[in-house]
């Protein structure tokens, strides 16, 4: 079995995790505790999931971690689309982002059918 950093999502949710946090320093400091602080935590939610279910194992548990991870990033894309409502980013920024992860989307989708 491969190492979760020979997998091309992993990779792709550590890229998307760097520049969440790029992008959230942007945000204004009163939400340090609140929006910024949720997106960070989804945002390294989806490789540390997807890792930790790769070094459980066995297919069940990682098929569980990377539905984890899928939900995650549905969360990151949800309260995305919120800081962008509330102007803490641009149109563009929460494209490029909301690009990245809908193709990570479809590749867990795919890991999870797989597993089955």
């Amino acid at each position: 079995m491969q190492s979760h950093e020979d997998l091309a999502v992993w990779k792709k949710a550590v890229a998307l995790c760097t520049l969440i946090y790029r992008l959230t320093e942007k945000f204004p400091s009163r939400e340090m505790y609140g929006l910024t602080s949720q997106i960070r935590r989804a945002a390294v939610s989806v490789p540390s999931n997807i890792a930790e279910g790769r070094r459980r194992g066995t297919d069940a548990d990682f098929g569980h971690f990377l539905r984890m991870a899928h939900g995650s990033l549905a969360e990151l894309e949800t309260q995305l689309l919120i800081s962008k409502e509330l102007a803490f980013c641009t149109e563009k920024e929460f494209e490029n982002v909301r690009t990245q992860v809908t193709e990570m989307s479809k590749m867990l989708h795919g890991m999870i059918k797989a597993l089955r």
